[in-house]
């Protein structure tokens, strides 16, 4: 099972045909997943914390300013207990974990999954960033790798810049600004090479920075899906590109 990095977006991203039709497409030409892991912008939490194992755990709306009916979006996934426990057991005994089994998939996780896999048959289990780290992140998604050899999928959930405070044309098709234009070629170029160092050294390293990542928990969960690739150094394939509100939603997979 390939692990990806996709870019979420806010709620209204389903309101987007292009968006829409690009996931759809994606989740078509994957393997059917026996369950999903995801690893969202939207959690942070230290230690490691594991949620969403119990089956009808409702939804967690951590937004405002949208129409209500975002608000009443359900996603109603199978819990994943078991896959909780192997999450736990991949770890090394010096990481704390944590369980919060009735902490619901925030919009990180379900926003995408509503269009991926809209039938919610699918168990879904999502953990916190415990650190933004993106070396420990790094490391965090090679021990997760094993779980892809019986079908997991592994998912980072973020958005490749992610510069809200900069942005001065708020409108779906709005131009991309400079900061956020730049940050997404070199991030490409970066991908396009296997640049795995270049990529954590993205603060500094980085043009448009720190515009298009003023805090960096949406280019962190990247890392998780990097660490899960069976060679991280080997090229991913770049999926969805392009830009909504100007920022840049560019998306991969990895083999």
């Amino acid at each position: 099972m390939p692990a990806l990095f996709l870019s979420h977006g806010a709620p209204p991203l389903v309101d987007s045909e292009l968006w829409v039709g690009q996931l759809r497409e994606w989740a078509a030409r994957l393997p059917r997943p026996t369950a999903i892991l995801v690893v969202s912008a939207h959690w942070e939490s230290a230690p490691l914390t594991i949620a969403s194992t119990t089956t009808g755990t409702p939804l967690v709306h951590d937004f405002g300013g949208f129409p209500e009916r975002f608000s009443r979006v359900t996603y109603p996934s199978p819990g994943a207990p078991e896959l909780a426990a192997e999450v736990a057991a991949l770890l090394p005994g010096d990481e704390s974990v944590a369980h919060q089994p009735n902490r619901g998939l925030d919009h990180g996780a379900y926003v995408p999954l509503t269009v991926m896999y809209p039938d919610a048959d699918i168990p879904v289990l999502q953990i916190s960033l415990p650190t933004l780290d993106p070396e420990r992140l790094l490391r965090l998604g090679r021990r997760l790798r094993p779980l892809r050899d019986r079908g997991v999928l592994v998912m980072g959930s973020g958005f490749t810049t992610h510069g809200l405070p900069f942005l001065r044309d708020p409108s779906p098709d709005a131009a991309a600004p400079t900061w956020s234009a730049e940050f997404d070629a070199w991030a490409a170029e970066r991908l396009s090479g296997g640049d795995v160092d270049g990529l954590l050294d993205f603060r500094a390293r980085a043009p448009g920075m720190p515009y298009a990542h003023p805090t960096i928990e949406h280019f962190a969960p990247m890392f998780v899906t990097l660490g899960a690739s069976s060679d991280p150094e080997h090229p991913p394939q770049q999926v969805i590109d392009g830009f909504w509100m100007g920022l840049a939603k560019r998306s991969f997979q990895v083999a």
